[in-house]
């Protein structure tokens, strides 16, 4: 079986070549077809695993004609990684560097991190604390700080909250933290600066999500408002190039601050907004660095429901 055997062999060496570069769908169709699976098998799997998706969807994907959006969609991409034996993030990572679409690259480009929001990992984790959809808070001011670092990581990141409980009762906040791909949430550090103290901390290895409890020292009534502050030190993952925050609901003021190192200094730095996961980016404006701080920030009044971030160049 020589023919057989060689023709396993470009198969294996095509997949290897997609896995690392590219694009999503030349590495799904690589999978599939050095699995030996037709696409009537692939939905089987799939189906086992709870996933539904139709033949003429993975068929769109495998040649490019569209790509998996909703959060239905990139729970089948963690499942056909499980099922395609690939390694685990090989797919949803190129999904998001990929941000391909009918209507050109990267027209739909959505960061890697609120694939993964939409993917799960976050339910699955504020379950896991108890954490109910609606936590009892309306935000009135979110100051966020970010540190890059000599490696040009995501060294740390400070919050500083001003909330008003709407209901009685309320005495923690889960506050969650997404480190850049390669991240390790396990060496990562909370720290309770202001007004609360640390409780539970969980985490997911794979995508470098951690979320933590803040519990307050006071146990708020419908009305009250409440300050407190905390840190997580990061610094565990590689070269960080943007930081996005998501909002499901409209609040009050958000400041995002990104101060840099002097050693690593981006070329440019720029805002942007997204109405959701699977939107393009609009909004896009230039940010110039303040001298001696080598800073960047974006303030937004009143906040609406969507994402928004500050995104930076290296050389």
């Amino acid at each position: 079986m020589p023919h057989a055997t060689q023709h396993a062999d470009v198969a294996t060496a095509e997949l290897d070549s997609a896995l690392r570069g590219g694009p999503f769908h030349v590495a799904l169709r690589a999978a599939i077809a050095a699995r030996g699976l037709p696409l009537q098998r692939v939905q089987h799997h799939l189906s086992r695993h709870g996933v539904k998706v139709g033949v003429t969807s993975l068929s769109y994907w495998q040649q490019g004609a569209r790509h998996p959006q909703r959060p239905e969609s990139l729970r089948a991409v963690r499942a056909l990684e499980e099922i395609l034996e690939l390694p685990e993030e090989s797919l949803i990572r190129l999904l998001a560097e990929s941000g391909e679409s009918p209507a050109g690259p990267r027209s739909a480009a959505r960061s890697y991190r609120s694939l993964v929001e939409a993917s799960g990992v976050l339910d699955q984790l504020l379950a896991e604390l108890d954490c109910p959809p609606d936590a009892g808070l309306h935000t009135l001011g979110h100051h966020e700080r970010l540190r890059i670092g000599a490696r040009r990581e995501l060294a740390e990141r400070e919050s500083h909250h001003i909330v008003r409980a709407h209901r009685d009762g309320i005495d923690r906040f889960v506050a969650v933290h997404h480190g850049d791909r390669g991240a390790t949430p396990e060496l990562m550090r909370v720290h309770a600066l202001e007004n609360c103290r640390t409780g539970r901390v969980r985490w997911h290895r794979d995508t470098g999500v951690l979320a933590a409890e803040l519990l307050f020292d006071t146990r708020l009534r419908a009305g009250d408002t409440f300050l407190f502050r905390y840190g997580v030190e990061d610094g565990t993952a590689g070269v960080s190039r943007e930081y996005v925050r998501g909002f499901d609901s409209p609040g009050g003021q958000y400041a995002l601050q990104v101060c840099f190192d002097a050693a690593a200094v981006p070329v440019r730095c720029h805002r942007f907004a997204q109405h959701s996961a699977a939107a393009p980016r609009s909004g896009c404006q230039d940010l110039e660095l303040s001298g001696r701080h080598r800073s960047v920030h974006l303030v937004e009044p009143r906040l609406r429901a969507g994402f928004l971030g500050i995104g930076w160049d290296w050389e």
